[in-house]
């Protein structure tokens, strides 16, 4: 496990209901699509890797699919067996995952690999426990990041506020562009085949108290940078973020944030 991963587990320990409050509504949009690019139907055997709150298993026990969900965080797996109850929801999670070679029809994460250290490697163990000719389907968020990602960064920034050292970035050697050509390469890397990847935009709906929340919590790489400053820093990101809400804000007064991930999926051979 890379100093990258073991941040990451330390950042959504016990962050599963703040999660599920506000990020967790944004990060649903895709999975249809998901589901869709992995051949996600009636009887199939899925394996959702990355769960969090069980959304994607949740859709994918309603197309009638045999679900097997996964996370590393066990708030994430209780409120995920809860929230999915058809699924067989465990603990585990990248890079080693406890299932044998081709014991799943298809293999699907909605965003995990945003959050390991090794992505290739973590690809290649998606890729070995898809059987053949299945296909394995996971997202990303697209870089740069769209304009309503983008808000709660420009906040951050225009108060001062810098990453602390205990938040390492990915190592460079496992980084990857994040853009459909520099994506797709990342699953071929990882022995796939008929490799296709495909840009995904929405407009996510929220208001400000419920945008804020996540962050305001810690939750995810934004939410530890805002909570490890000082209380009159976290003030002012919180000022400078009420004022570029304003230029999301809609008649109705609820903020539409502009979003994009990206789709990629291949075959297993």
């Amino acid at each position: 496990m890379t100093a990258f991963d073991e941040s990451e587990r330390r950042a959504w320990a016990g962050q599963a209901e703040a999660y599920a409050g506000g990020f967790a509504k944004l990060c649903a949009y895709p999975v249809p699509r998901l589901l869709d690019a992995a051949g996600v139907r009636e009887g199939g055997r899925v394996l959702d890797v990355g769960t969090g709150t069980g959304t994607v298993a949740v859709a994918a026990c309603q197309r009638g699919a045999k679900v097997t969900a996964v996370d590393a965080e066990p708030g994430m797996v209780a409120l995920a067996a809860q929230t999915a109850p058809a699924a067989d929801v465990r603990l585990a999670g990248l890079p080693g995952l406890p299932f044998a070679d081709d014991e799943f029809d298809a293999v699907v994460g909605n965003f995990v690999l945003n959050h390991v250290g090794r992505p290739r490697a973590a690809l290649t163990e998606l890729r070995r426990v898809t059987r053949p000719g299945g296909w394995t389907a996971v997202t990303i968020w697209a870089a740069p990041a769209a304009a309503g990602q983008a808000l709660l960064g420009r906040a951050v920034q225009a108060a001062g506020a810098t990453r602390p050292a205990r938040l390492p970035a990915l190592a460079p050697e496992d980084d990857f562009p994040r853009t459909e050509k520099g994506f797709a390469a990342l699953l071929g890397d990882a022995g796939l085949a008929d490799v296709c990847c495909e840009t995904v935009l929405w407009e996510h709906r929220t208001t400000p108290g419920e945008w804020w929340s996540g962050p305001a919590a810690g939750v995810a790489t934004i939410g530890q940078i805002v909570t490890s400053q000082s209380p009159g820093v976290v003030e002012e990101i919180k000022g400078h973020f009420d004022l570029l809400c304003a230029e999301f804000t809609g008649s109705d007064g609820a903020l539409v944030l502009p979003h994009a991930a990206l789709l990629a999926y291949g075959r297993a051979s």
